[in-house]
């Protein structure tokens, strides 16, 4: 089942997209029905030239599996980043889950969208977005995960979603911890609400620095019986 969306998202939808002319979010010029982004700054986002084709870190050549993921092979299959963590991105990024900018999100999905279906990325069976605890969602006001959710299935003719995961134990933000801390910090945090398994899930998300959030998260989904989980992420960082 759906997650419903908060209620200034709700209401603002219909005149956001219906009533005001496009605006680039970027650039602050014209922009295109459907995508606030003019087709300019869309070309100069910061783009993943090469990277691992399993965790999705940038490199200075495509490889099958970074030296990463050699030493610890990450429990999803694949992760697809957009883009790269930086320049514009960095930007709307922050002003979608910090400064509560609800059009910045819808045109990082759009673009994360756009990015997927130019790569040919599989359709899964269903989207999951990584959950938060609901002390961070009572704080933030929303999860950013399935705001991006609930757009991405708009882009891709209602692919399913729904907050199949849960996280009933409180950790500290990752950003707050250094990287050899953060895969212990979100051990044992998630949960499985269902016993009802889809073969093939794709975990989406903001950002992924080390990865350690959503390893955990396709560990706990592989354990209930999900056979293949796949990562997506606006950025990589």
């Amino acid at each position: 089942m759906k997650s419903p969306l908060p209620a200034t998202r709700r209401l603002t939808s219909g005149l956001e997209y219906g009533l005001l002319p496009p605006v680039c979010v970027v650039c602050g010029m014209a922009a295109r029905s459907g995508l606030d982004c003019c087709a300019g700054c869309e070309d100069d986002l910061p783009k993943l030239n090469a990277s691992c084709q399993r965790c999705a870190l940038e490199l200075v050549r495509d490889v099958e599996l970074c030296g990463r993921c050699i030493r610890r092979l990450p429990a999803f299959d694949h992760a697809h980043a957009g883009f790269a963590y930086r320049g514009s991105i960095e930007r709307l990024v922050q002003r979608f889950k910090f400064r509560h900018d609800l059009a910045a999100g819808r045109v990082l999905a759009g673009l994360l969208a756009r990015r997927l279906a130019s790569q040919g990325v599989p359709r899964p069976d269903l989207m999951v977005p990584v959950p938060l605890h609901w002390r961070r969602r009572l704080t933030r006001g929303f999860n950013q995960s399935e705001l991006l959710c609930a757009d991405l299935s708009h882009h891709f003719g209602g692919l399913p979603w729904c907050s199949l995961l849960h996280r009933p134990r409180a950790t500290a933000a990752q950003s707050d911890l250094p990287a050899e801390r953060r895969g212990g910090n979100v051990r044992g945090a998630f949960g499985v609400r269902s016993t009802l398994a889809p073969a093939y899930v794709a975990l989406v998300d903001d950002v992924m620095t080390t990865g350690s959030t959503l390893d955990e998260c396709a560990r706990v989904l592989k354990r209930a019986g999900v056979q293949r989980v796949d990562v997506w992420v606006v950025a990589r960082a």
